[in-house]
């Protein structure tokens, strides 16, 4: 994840330890004390789903699917990720509230020492359900939104979805947990990114983060549906005025960017032009602590069956399953080739990848994207919106920072 408020704004997240090793500077309990060394777990505690989105990268389905862990199998998972030192469990699915046990595992993470949080569609969270969650230990409830109504529920297969989604938002703020929108940008509904941001902060909230779309599962099968690498460009600038105005208005929203590390030398070269060199050379030291896209190494994902993936959207290629082994065992284990390669990707990326002055921040952005569209994960990212200039110029700021 990628900050705009903390490097634009300068607004202080519970995250700034975990992702730029800066919980000194910042005033608000933070989640680790130090940048993670373990990686973000996201578990997709089941495939089933009461939505069918086009996007969805687990391809969930609304019928159950054979092989999902029982409540003890879970517990025992949730155990070895605590002894193995994982920083975070994000309970994701298909829908997790479609577990009925989901309070109860919630639960057993945070008495694990594990910390909970949730990525939902929103629709089935009640008042009670939000409150037992609370009650529970979780931490966060990411929900997602994908447009204003009518582009939302068109993408998410379910008239009244929009509705109930945010319904599902209001019921966890009046219950007091944290909660944030997800917004997977795409052709459909790129349109309606300040309407749905201005619609949710008079609601109450105020974390938004916005994914790219990656190519697993669905999304994968929609690759048409992705934005131009202009667009794209187009888009992010437009979140970057965005927050912006909303801080000059004195709303301290939280804004993120997931799934392509070219908004990190996007943010750089936008901080250059609209702060000058000083502000921008702080974004590109705080970037380079963050590390540029996590795949392999920072975040890690276990599907309904136990299988291991480099990331949540690369549901392909299993590393292993923690029914055969413990996951730390499986995580730490680099005779597998594409691990081992992920960790090292400087000397395998290709093209303009290999050359680029922001490989330190991006490290060649999504290897999902370029697997599916070259056969190639180091091959460069086909949603990579850099200018030729941008990657092969001299930013002032990059060289005294390597200096």
């Amino acid at each position: 994840m990628i900050s705009i408020s903390k490097l634009l704004c300068n607004l202080d997240a519970e995250g700034d330890g975990l992702r730029y090793d800066a919980a000194s500077e910042s005033s608000k309990p933070q989640i680790a004390d130090e940048k993670q060394r373990k990686p973000v777990v996201v578990w997709n505690a089941t495939r089933r789903c009461n939505l069918y989105c086009s996007h969805c990268y687990a391809a969930a389905e609304t019928t159950p699917a054979t092989g999902e862990f029982t409540t003890a199998e879970a517990k025992r998972f949730l155990d070895e990720l605590a002894d193995y030192g994982a920083p975070v469990i994000l309970f994701s699915g298909g829908e997790p509230l479609v577990r009925s046990d989901l309070v109860e595992l919630v639960a057993h993470a945070a008495d694990r020492g594990l910390r909970p949080v949730l990525s939902s569609n929103g629709t089935l969270l009640t008042p009670e359900k939000a409150t037992a969650l609370r009650d529970a230990g979780l931490e966060y409830a990411g929900i997602s939104v994908d447009g204003l109504p009518e582009r939302n529920d068109r993408f998410r297969g379910h008239d009244g979805a929009f509705d109930a989604a945010v319904s599902g938002i209001e019921h966890c703020l009046d219950a007091g947990l944290k909660t944030g929108l997800r917004y997977t940008i795409t052709e459909a509904n790129a349109a309606d990114l300040e309407g749905v941001v201005d619609l949710l902060v008079d609601v109450g909230v105020d974390r938004f983060c916005f994914y790219h779309l990656d190519y697993g599962g669905r999304g994968g099968e929609i690759i048409d549906a992705d934005l131009s690498p202009s667009a794209k460009r187009e888009a992010v600038s437009r979140l970057c005025d965005l927050t912006l105005d909303y801080h000059d208005r004195g709303e301290e929203i939280e804004t993120l960017l997931v799934g392509n590390y070219a908004d990190a030398a996007f943010l750089v070269e936008y901080a250059l032009e609209t702060f000058g060199e000083e502000r921008a050379r702080a974004v590109y030291e705080y970037l380079e602590r963050n590390g540029g896209d996590p795949t392999g190494e920072r975040i890690a994902d276990v599907d309904y069956q136990g299988n291991v993936h480099p990331n949540q959207f690369w549901q392909g290629y299993s590393l292993g399953n923690v029914r055969d082994r413990p996951f730390g065992d499986i995580w730490e284990d680099e005779s597998n080739p594409l691990l081992s390669a992920l960790r090292n990707r400087e000397s395998h990326l290709t093209g303009r990848c290999s050359r680029c002055q922001y490989q330190s921040i991006c490290r060649g952005g999504s290897p999902l994207r370029a697997a599916t569209t070259s056969g190639d994960p180091f091959a460069p990212d086909p949603q990579c919106y850099l200018t030729d200039e941008e990657v092969d110029g001299a930013n002032p700021v990059v060289g005294d920072v390597a200096d």
